[in-house]
């Protein structure tokens, strides 16, 4: 790649670093915003939970906005939102400031994203090169997780507030060095192509509510949360019949004819479920039963962030060997065993004894999300790539959230009384879990193994004639 090339990547791999570090570094933070702003339990649930139905609800028209509105131009401003709101959130006085500054945190993250996603979809060539440059952001995004979890308990050990100034400095650098190397390009030629405002409304609404009812399904009746997804489930409805009928829909519906793109946003849904699941029981079970402390756990979880070394490294070499189809179904089966590794947990479990589960989590996370990525946005016609991205990261930020939701669910249903003993249980049955997602999503990844690449099983399409991997007209539906 051209250094010009190298420098674009570079600044793509900032923002989604930024995105990953600005999660983690608030997760760790939260007791202390607890302590000085006076959050009772629910609202400081809401200040994770915002910034969940922001980044969720309007991933996938973030995606299309980027397709539609240009994606250099979509980058640029919501990370400039972006900037801004992350430092109201560092001024704000109280928990509603703090709330609405992250919703729309979430909402920029949402639209600069897929925007960023899709800049290097369309900037490589298809094929090695492409994928380098995605498993090297991919191994970045993990990195800023990871980092951020150390760099949060830091920071937050000095004052909370510096969980969002960061950020802002961080973005500013990205900013700058955005508006000097992202190549200008023209605007997307949108003639006789109108804004599917109805088809952008349902599915929004229809993602936020999907994403509200898994958020508050283990606080709320069951009578309250079966009737915003029924809700949310006839909105979705309603999506489809306005993008079978729209001549410019915000989704074409024949791109879920594309087998890899299903099979990837539905295994990496799981992957994610699990994944995040896993993360909130191991924090649980270090802070509440071992009493260790923020940064103890910080560092003891930072070794799962080896992908973001063996993802640009490792992977690239085992993708052009064995395709992404196989690394993927390799990475879903070391989760399945890094979850099954921690069944047996114990109030007097080691660190060594918790070690070998948390290594090949980061070995599984590094084979697993970027051919994920890849997967899904391969053989995408080029006016489309924002929205497989938008669907793409619309999966993980929903199977987050369900993961979360259904190990709170189970751990609290297995939790017999207060005493260590009672909430080991608990943590135990909640472990079920990621594991079950994981061993899930290693089912669905069964059918991508034919061919090398992963991508040999294009099917035709409703008529029969081309395979769906190929490019297809925007207009066909």
């Amino acid at each position: 790649m051209s250094g010009r090339a190298w420098g674009v990547l570079f600044v793509l791999c900032g923002a989604i670093f930024l995105e990953g570090v600005d999660v983690a570094m608030l997760n760790v933070a939260l007791p202390q915003i607890r302590g000085d702003l006076g959050l009772s339990t629910g609202m400081l649930q809401w200040v994770m939970s915002a910034y969940v139905l922001g980044y969720g609800g309007f991933m996938l028209l973030g995606g299309r906005a980027a397709d539609l509105f240009g994606r250099r131009q979509m980058f640029i401003f919501w990370l400039t939102v972006f900037l801004l709101f992350s430092g109201l959130g560092g001024l704000a006085t109280e928990g509603w400031m703090l709330i609405v500054a992250r919703f729309v945190t979430g909402v920029a993250a949402a639209f600069m994203t897929p925007a960023g996603l899709s800049i290097i979809t369309t900037s490589f060539d298809e094929g090695p090169q492409r994928n380098k440059a995605l498993l090297v952001y991919s191994g970045t995004a993990a990195g800023g997780f990871s980092i951020g979890l150390v760099v949060g308990g830091l920071l937050a050990s000095v004052d909370w507030r510096w969980v969002f100034f960061a950020p802002v400095i961080l973005s500013f650098l990205i900013l700058v060095t955005g508006l000097a190397l992202i190549p200008k390009s023209p605007r997307p030629d949108r003639s006789g192509q109108g804004v599917d405002l109805g088809g952008a409304v349902s599915v929004t609404v229809a993602i936020l509510l999907l994403v509200f009812s898994v958020e508050r399904a283990s606080h709320v009746a069951v009578s309250q949360t079966a009737l915003t997804v029924a809700v949310s489930l006839l909105l979705f409805l309603t999506f489809v019949l306005i993008e079978r009928k729209s001549s410019a829909p915000l989704v074409r519906l024949g791109i879920f004819r594309t087998g890899s793109l299903v099979r990837a946003n539905l295994a990496g849904l799981l992957f994610a479920a699990g994944f995040f699941g896993f993360q909130f029981i191991a924090v649980l079970y270090l802070q509440e039963l071992r009493g260790w402390s923020t940064l103890e756990t910080s560092f003891a979880l930072i070794v799962i962030g080896i992908d973001a070394i063996l993802s640009p490294t490792l992977t690239p070499k085992l993708v052009n060997k064995f395709g992404n189809g196989r690394v993927i179904f390799g990475g879903l089966l070391l989760a399945s065993l890094s979850y099954a590794l921690m069944l047996p947990l114990q109030l007097d479990w080691t660190y060594m004894m918790m070690f070998p589960s948390l290594i090949i989590l980061g070995l599984a996370f590094s084979l697993a999300y970027g051919p994920l990525t890849i997967v899904a946005t391969e053989g995408i016609a080029e006016e489309e790539q924002g929205v497989a991205g938008g669907l793409l990261y619309t999966s993980f930020q929903f199977g987050a959230a369900l993961g979360l939701s259904a190990v709170t669910a189970v751990s609290a249903a297995a939790t017999n009384g207060t005493t260590p003993d009672a909430m080991l249980e608990g943590y135990r049955a909640g472990l079920i879990v990621p594991l079950a997602a994981a061993l899930l999503a290693v089912v669905i990844s069964m059918f991508g193994l034919r061919g090398k690449s992963g991508a040999a099983d294009a099917e035709p399409d409703a008529e029969g004639t081309a395979p769906v991997l190929e490019p297809v007209e925007t207009t066909a539906r």
